[in-house]
């Protein structure tokens, strides 16, 4: 195959160096020859993507870098990586799950042959998509080219369909005495034949217009007129040709009464800098835009695009007057120069923006080299005739990724940014982030909207779920479980919504809206002589939102509820692939004087390591330990386990408790709390029977 006459790189997350190495071996065996990285951790992985992969295989468990974390980071960069994800053979929904997530396959451990087969499907399409992707800008230069040659061709060209011009170049312009396209495009080309020849003009390009592919170049000798009403003779040839992809017939023209020299002469080229800041102007950005795009499609290179917009830039205007804004532009200009060198490209966008390019670097990296500008702004006033002045910018920023073959969509990023800045008072700097797209552009009846209109309208729904003491705790628990109907009333899985939640950005105010709402039915069934506690789950996004302490502990005070009467939940996979801000929430979360639950806990490689960084309550088992406990296999998994916890001395929580045979084995092994069906289903209510002795 077409893949085996190449290098394959593979980029691995395994913790396992032996197993990683038996991987590349497999595919060294079966004849491609490999090279490969390893990678463990999200810093590992953020730096590899800065280079061009091929493929990228995950282990299931990665205890820094799940694989799911791994796919949001590929997807967070706009790679166009293809991902398979490895799956335990005794999880029948991994390979769904995976699919969901964002995997271009899954492949069950152990089904090797499997492996490079699909891996091999997998390059293949990769190679197809970036062919296409490399054909796309070849088009377009080519495209660019022709206009090119069109616009500095030493022959007057003309395009037309229907027997109207529809573009003209400069030559064909000059030639009959007009100076804009504009006052060409629409008008009839026989408008521009002498009336003795307009008669046979129209019979031949009606004959010609019937099959121009049939008839191919035909040439026709005729009287041309300008727009003075002068004339001249025209020997124009006809050509099928195409303009701006619609059918249409190529028309160039010599004037019979010129000579070579004068034909041979050209418009001047529009200059490619800025004459007043000495910057590139827009033209010579875009292109070099497109030139580093297409080093980025094809060579996987990294750069960054940044569009400064200057705040005030009306009210400064009006202040300081047409003849001093260029000096203000000027000295904005040289400072953009001390700032960012060659080969970082710096051009004046418009008016009132600049624009900076900058090759070989993430858009993290070019943020913080425009954040000293931001602060000079304010530290360090421009003086033009005599007038202080403090001009800021906002900023939107973007890097360039190998998904985006179009100049203007990364412009078009970068600008909407810095309008979403400027709309917040400006003087500082906005990331494109694809989430935030996402949540904008979702489109009527799509999940987004359902899950946006919830969000908006208050129409989740909040169901309770009953957890019971095995060791005699008095005090009512409930765990908090979020659902939601669709537009036709339909419940939708709580899997999706999360999913397109996290996605598209939505799910930390999708965390406080829960928190929100849970906190006033706690209040009134507290106020109802209930000593009732609630278990709430965090995201992932919550857990890196540094103002959800502040607000939690805000709506606490208004609630006038005792810290203890929530427990806030995170899943093992969200602490292990956010582990820093974990302990940071976690500590918080127990200095506020709540307690906290470590959920779907025992998948990780090493599970307990966690608990020696962050600061846990209860431990909450994965509903996985606790499927086919008829198997003395399992039982005794579980039991070690439980065992586990009880060392490390944390409350023990068992789910999906799901009939009475397993009662006596779960108290017999010394577990705290159970939970599921077999005790009730969530309900909207919290109306279980909690009796003393339990």
């Amino acid at each position: 195959m077409a893949i085996e006459k190449k290098t394959i790189r593979l980029l691995i997350v395994e913790e396992s160096q032996n197993e990683a190495e038996r991987l590349v071996s497999l595919f060294r065996n079966a004849g491609c020859a490999t090279r490969a990285q390893c990678v463990t951790e999200p810093d590992e992985l953020a730096t590899a993507l800065q280079q061009s992969w091929d493929l990228l295989i995950a282990a299931p468990n990665c205890e820094e870098l799940s694989p799911h974390e791994a796919l949001k980071t590929i997807k967070r960069q706009a790679k166009d990586i293809p991902v398979i994800q490895l799956v335990d053979p005794e999880e029948p929904d991994a390979i769904t799950q995976a699919l969901l997530n964002g995997a271009q396959d899954a492949v069950p451990l152990g089904e090797d042959e499997r492996l490079v087969l699909v891996s091999r499907r997998e390059i293949g399409n990769l190679e197809v998509r970036r062919a296409y992707r490399t054909a796309e800008l070849a088009l377009h230069e080519a495209e660019k080219r022709c206009q090119l040659l069109l616009q500095s061709s030493e022959d007057a060209i003309a395009y037309v369909h229907d027997g109207m011009h529809v573009h003209a170049n400069p030559i064909y312009l000059q030639l009959f005495g007009y100076t804009d396209v504009e006052e060409l495009e629409g008008m009839p080309v026989i408008d521009l034949v002498a009336s003795d020849d307009q008669q046979a003009f129209r019979d031949f390009l009606k004959q010609y217009s019937n099959d121009p592919e049939a008839n191919g170049t035909a040439r026709f000798l005729c009287q041309g007129l300008r727009a003075d009403g002068s004339t001249f003779t025209a020997d124009m040839s006809f050509s099928p040709a195409t303009y701006e992809d619609e059918p249409c017939i190529q028309v160039v023209i010599r004037d019979g009464n010129q000579n070579d020299a004068e034909l041979e002469e050209k418009l001047r080229e529009a200059t490619s800098v800025d004459p007043v800041t000495g910057l590139l102007n827009r033209t010579r950005l875009v292109e070099a835009l497109e030139a580093e795009m297409e080093k980025v499609v094809q060579h996987g290179q990294t750069a960054s695009f940044a569009y400064l917009q200057l705040d005030r830039y009306a009210a400064i205007l009006a202040e300081i007057g047409i003849s001093d804004i260029d000096a203000l532009l000027a000295a904005l200009a040289n400072q953009l120069k001390e700032h960012f060198a060659p080969p970082a490209l710096l051009a004046r966008f418009s008016d009132d923006a600049f624009a900076v390019l900058v090759q070989g670097s993430t858009a993290e990296q070019l943020e913080s080299r425009l954040k000293p500008l931001l602060r000079q702004a304010v530290s360090q006033p421009i003086e033009i005739n005599k007038r202080a002045l403090q001009p800021s910018y906002s900023i939107g920023l973007t890097a360039l990724d190998e998904q985006t073959v179009n100049a203007h969509e990364i412009m078009d990023r970068a600008h909407r940014c810095a309008l979403a800045i400027a709309k917040q008072g400006g003087n500082a700097i906005k990331r494109y982030d694809p989430a935030e797209e996402l949540a904008a552009a979702a489109s009527r009846g799509s999940l987004i909207a359902i899950v946006q209109q919830a969000l908006e309208q208050s129409r989740f729904r909040l169901l309770f779920q009953p957890l019971i003491s095995l060791r005699g705790d008095s005090r009512e628990h409930y765990e908090v479980l979020l659902r939601l109907n669709n537009t036709q009333n339909e419940e939708v899985p709580p899997a999706e919504f999360f999913r397109v939640a996290e996605e598209s950005g939505l799910s930390a105010k999708i965390d406080r809206w829960v928190i929100h709402n849970a906190i006033k039915v706690l209040v009134d069934h507290r106020a109802r002589g209930h000593d009732t506690c609630l278990f709430i789950h965090l995201s992932a996004a919550s857990l890196q939102d540094a103002r959800l302490l502040l607000w939690l502990q805000a709506a606490l005070q208004a609630a006038r509820l005792p810290s203890e009467s929530l427990i806030f939940q995170i899943s093992e996979a969200n602490a292990l692939a956010h582990l820093n801000q974990t302990k940071i929430m976690a500590n918080g979360l127990k200095k506020l004087g709540h307690r906290v639950t470590l959920g779907q806990f025992g998948c990780a490689l090493a599970p307990f390591n966690i608990l020696k960084q962050v600061p846990i309550d209860f431990l909450k088992v994965d509903g996985s330990f606790v499927r086919d406990l008829g198997n003395p296999e399992n039982q005794e998994t579980l039991k070690n386990l439980i065992s586990g916890i009880q060392e490390h001395k944390k409350l023990c929580i068992v789910p999906f408790v799901e009939n009475a045979t397993i009662l006596a084995t779960l108290w017999q092994s010394g577990v705290n709390y159970i939970q599921g069906y077999y005790l009730q289903e969530p309900s909207q209510a919290m109306n279980y029977e909690f009796v003393a002795d339990e």
